[in-house]
């Protein structure tokens, strides 16, 4: 495969709304024995995220990004049943992004891909209010509560809940994870609100929720000898 080539060759079918042309390419692909999780990784994230950034810094018409965006949520679908199911790690994700179309693309990718790396994951999407995602947490005791692709405006309520999470002290075990959206640039951010891990895209998060127990043991116990200092 011609990464760049194709990459730059969806972007154009995509943009313009030309679905059968989308499928096409995609299917293509696949016939060459490409696996639905790495064309998702290499192929339909990398876009996702161009066609954002493009929209966000005004370089993208509402009709080319509402184009795209369309387009791609048929082509994650569709990727997702050719997923292999590995076996299950007995690990839940709570999964939570921002309220827009991109955003909650974004969260449905990493949902999907998630589930298919063996964890039970839970997707509420974007505009769920902090007092509902503290009992939800609380409800279902997940090992990981993910915040993905999240916007500026997410951040504070984020860092917030994060704050709450830690103050009540019921869930001690939980991983606090944030990708993606505003924590790639912003760097630092992630850190700074609280979060036990960070991770810029769908593949480098796996590889952390694989890793992760020991990075967040550790950050713990910085953010306390910290709180101790002062």
């Amino acid at each position: 495969m011609n990464l760049e080539a194709t990459l730059e060759t969806l972007f154009s079918h995509l943009i313009s709304g030309n679905r059968v042309a989308s499928r096409k390419l995609v299917e293509a692909l696949y016939d060459d024995g490409l696996p639905a999780e790495q064309v998702t990784r290499e192929v339909l994230w990398p876009t996702l995220e161009n066609v954002y950034a493009l929209h966000r810094n005004d370089q993208l018409s509402n009709l080319a990004h509402h184009y795209a965006t369309r387009l791609l949520r048929m082509l994650v679908d569709q990727a997702q049943a050719r997923y292999e199911q590995k076996d299950r790690r007995n690990r839940k994700v709570c999964l939570f992004c921002g309220a827009n179309e991109p955003e909650e693309l974004a969260g449905q990718l990493v949902a999907d891909l998630c589930e298919a790396d063996g964890y039970e994951v839970f997707f509420a999407g974007g505009g769920v209010a902090n007092d509902e995602i503290l009992e939800e947490v609380q409800m279902h005791s997940p090992d990981v509560l993910l915040m993905f692709a999240s916007t500026n405006r997410d951040a504070p309520n984020i860092r917030q809940l994060i704050d709450t999470i830690r103050e009540i002290g019921s869930c001690p075990n939980l991983q606090i994870v944030v990708g993606g959206g505003i924590f790639n640039r912003a760097p630092g951010l992630a850190e700074e609100i609280g979060a036990d891990l960070h991770a810029k895209d769908p593949s480098e998060l796996l590889e952390l929720l694989s890793a992760g127990v020991g990075v967040r043991h550790e950050r713990n116990v910085k953010r306390l000898r910290s709180r101790n200092v002062a």
